[in-house]
């Protein structure tokens, strides 16, 4: 794993991006951090990229990667997304079947906008796409909620970017930046997580109080 991430941070540009970010969306796991924070920063370091551009092709990667564990999902139905979960292939991509059952429990409790706010998410952004498919979950909405939120998760990463190309003159490497990066983003993620949680609380309260 050390050496592609090598690779990718001495390698960045439009394709990489769109295709790690791929990766890192659907069921192989792989650092988000390591892509779209290091290409702002090189948007920003010269003429090489645009950072709108980075998270359009960010964001593109990302839906092609959840294109892939909805579709493996609807096409081979809740069986064999379990034993896969079961699996030593599985478990070496970091999936189980208890994370699969939380993604489904998820997408249960907020329905169509768990594609939106699960991308969001951290240990939920991969695997909400599956019980999307599980549920055949009309494709067009879908891609507008995954699009939306792994728009507004890439722009959060090309942001932190940006802001240590601000903040961090003596930065000189993307290897750097992937470092700062990862340290950052977490932190970012449970904020959001904070915020999703207050959203997802006040949603529920209202449908209670609807009902009274």
């Amino acid at each position: 794993m050390n050496e592609i991430i090598t690779w990718v941070l001495e390698n960045l540009n439009y394709w990489v991006v769109t295709v790690f970010m791929a990766i890192e969306s659907s069921f192989i796991p792989f650092p988000s951090e390591v892509v779209v924070p290091p290409a702002a920063w090189l948007a920003m370091t010269g003429e090489k990229m645009n950072i709108v551009m980075v998270v359009v092709f960010a964001t593109i990667g990302a839906d092609l990667g959840a294109l892939v564990n909805y579709y493996i999902a609807k096409i081979f139905g809740r069986p064999v997304i379990y034993k896969f979960a079961d699996s030593r292939f599985g478990h070496m991509c970091l999936i189980n079947k208890e994370k699969i059952m939380y993604a489904e429990e998820y997408f249960r409790e907020h329905g169509a906008l768990s594609t939106f706010f699960g991308r969001l998410v951290p240990a939920v952004r991969q695997l909400i796409s599956i019980p999307a498919g599980l549920s055949g979950m009309k494709l067009s909405t879908f891609l507008l909620y995954t699009t939306l939120g792994a728009g507004a998760w890439n722009t959060v990463l090309a942001i932190i970017g940006y802001a240590i190309y601000k903040a961090f003159p003596t930065v000189k490497t993307p290897e750097d930046v992937s470092e700062l990066a990862s340290k950052y983003s977490h932190e970012i993620g449970y904020a959001i997580l904070a915020i999703v949680a207050i959203l997802a609380a006040w949603m529920i309260i209202k449908k209670v109080s609807k009902k009274h």
